[in-house]
Parts: structure tokens; C-alpha cells; sequence
């Protein structure tokens, strides 16, 4: 069955950019996204602009009657999740494909104690540079979704249907067979460069280059590949090598999220970072010391809000 009908619920960066991605070449009835009426009104009078463009989007909010989406796109922050999935419902059917374009390695687990995991497919969403100021999003590199089965080396018919639409939608994508190493990979890039960055209030050019920023984020990295084999996961150095390779590609004047939940004074996903870093250091009984300094460093400038 292909997929002609998608639903995306999270106009953060990674909603806009992969909404309005989609949005040049999907029929706009075919393309929903999905948001409550306050904010609805808000994004048709203000409109929504993807590098100086307005986005023609099509929204729909949570207790409107409609068929189901084919294919869901999750792209909310973690702390938005369980009400993302309230909002969901509707669009839920039997077929339905759910992907999530969340930070970490919880969210699919916990899409698919609410509606099933065979709707899940396992995805990380990489290499992209994404910068979102108020309705306003700027980028250079779109990045791409990879994603696949939980179990590896598994090309399954949801994979394939999902392979199949984003070929016809020429939107970015990599099939990937061993999903949880990929995830963990990307949760390692994620606790070194976001919290660096926010932790030394900079941008991606301070942790490209040689410097104590750089060092922070690797030894915070590593920290992940430690525990990494403790859960049978396996990071290497050489995933480590793959990470930072997809880091040098970013503009230098880009910053992640953490950053720029810090700057506009949002509670950031600390928690889903050296939180969870702190969390399975005390389980395995490793020490995480600078994890633990981040975590310590990135809570006082929110409890100084």
C-alpha cells in the first residue's frame, strides 16, 4: 500500500523543515499538520517562514474528524511527547507508519506502548543545521532522516513503502540496518555537542575547532561509549570518528537546540541527555564526571530564569 497521506505534529525546526521539504512536492490536502486551535490561528496570522519563505501549510487540529495518515511525523521536543500523542489519535489507523524525529533513545519505546510497535520504525534525524527564531527557520544543510526495523539487518515492507515515498518525494534519506547503534551514535553527537555548546554559550564553530570546547564535547562523548557497551550497543571510536565527521559539515554559525532553548530562556533536554548518561553511569556503576558538570552547569542557568 503506498503512502499518500502524511501527518506531521511539531512546528519546531525539524516540523518545518521537513514539513515544507515535503509540502513542494505532496498534494497540500494529502499533508496535514497537526496543532491546537490557539496555535493554529497563530501560525496562519503570523505564517511560518522556511530561509525567508512563507510556508503554505495545512493544519489540523486535534478533535477534528479525519481519515488516518499513512505515514506520522513526530518532531516535538521530548518534554512534549505524551501530549503530542494525545493529539495523534485521530490521525492513528490500522496501517499506519509512525516515525519519530525525537532527540535520545526512549521515544520509540514509548510510541509503541500507546499505539503498537508495529507501527514504529526506528529513525534518528541527522546532519542538519537548522536555526528557528520565532516563526522563522534558516538552514544550509536539510540533513536527512535514517531509519529502519529495530531488529538488524531487516528490510521489512514498512521500510520499503517509506523508502518508496520519499523517492518520489525526493526528500533526503539513508535506510539503516542496525537502527539502535545509529540511535545511540546520535545520542552520543547529541550529549557532546549540545550541551558544550550551551554550556559555553557558543555555536558550532567552537567545537569544530581545537579548544577546550572540543575537548569537553569528546570526553562527554566517550563518557557514552563507556556505557554504550554495557548495554550491548558496542560505540567505537570509529563511530565516534563518523559523528564528528557529520559535525564538521554544519555551518559554523549554527547552533543546536540547547543552545537556543537556553538563549530564549526554555527549559532545555538536559535531562534526556546527561540526565540519562547520569542515570545508566549509576546503574553500571561508571563514573560520568563530565556529564555530571554539564548537567550541573546547564541546571543553574535554568533555575536562574
Amino acid at each position: 500500500m503506498a503512502i499518500e497521506k502524511v501527518s506531521v505534529i511539531g512546528l519546531g525546526a525539524l516540523g518545518i523543515l521537513f514539513g515544507n521539504q515535503l509540502s513542494k512536492r505532496i498534494p497540500k490536502q494529502n499533508l496535514s499538520f497537526i496543532a491546537d486551535r490557539e496555535r493554529v490561528n497563530k501560525y496562519q496570522s503570523e505564517g511560518i517562514y522556511c530561509n525567508d519563505e512563507r510556508c503554505d501549510f495545512n493544519f489540523e487540529t486535534p478533535d477534528e474528524a479525519t481519515s488516518p495518515a499513512d505515514l506520522i511525523i513526530i518532531a516535538v521536543k521530548y518534554n512534549g511527547l505524551q501530549k503530542a500523542l494525545d493529539m495523534i489519535k485521530h490521525h492513528v489507523g490500522e496501517d499506519t507508519i509512525i516515525l519519530s524525529a525525537l532527540n535520545g533513545i526512549s521515544s520509540e519505546e514509548i510510541i509503541g506502548q500507546r499505539y503498537g510497535f508495529e507501527k514504529v520504525l526506528f529513525c534518528v534525524a541527522q546532519g542538519m543545521d537548522a536555526v528557528k527564531e520565532g516563526n522563522k527557520l534558516t538552514y544550509k544543510n536539510a540533513g536527512m532522516l535514517s531509519f529502519g526495523e529495530r531488529e538488524p539487518n531487516m528490510i521489512s515492507e514498512k521500510v520499503e513503502r517509506v523508502a518508496e515515498f520519499f523517492e518520489e518525494m525526493d526528500f533526503p534519506y539513508e535506510l539503516e540496518t542496525h537502527m539502535l547503534k545509529r540511535q545511540w551514535g546520535k545520542f552520543m553527537l547529541n550529549v557532546g555537542v549540545n550541551q558544550t555548546v550551551a554550556v559555553y554559550e557558543s555555536n558550532y564553530a567552537e567545537i569544530q575547532k581545537h579548544g577546550k570546547a572540543r575537548v569537553t564535547m569528546i570526553a562527554a562523548m566517550r563518557e557514552v561509549i563507556q556505557l554504550s557497551e554495557q548495554e550491548g550497543i558496542y560505540l567505537t571510536e570509529a563511530d565516534l570518528d563518523y559523528w564528528l565527521d557529520i559535525l564538521a559539515t554544519l555551518n559554523p554559525d549554527g547552533k543546536p537546540s540547547m543552545r537556543q532553548d537556553l538563549e530564549a530562556k526554555r527549559y532545555s533536554e538536559v535531562q534526556l541527555f546527561a540526565g540519562t548518561v547520569l542515570e545508566l553511569g549509576k546503574k553500571h556503576s561508571i563514573p560520568t564526571p563530565i556529564n555530571r558538570e554539564l548537567y550541573e552547569k546547564i541546571k543553574l542557568i535554568e533555575n536562574q530564569y
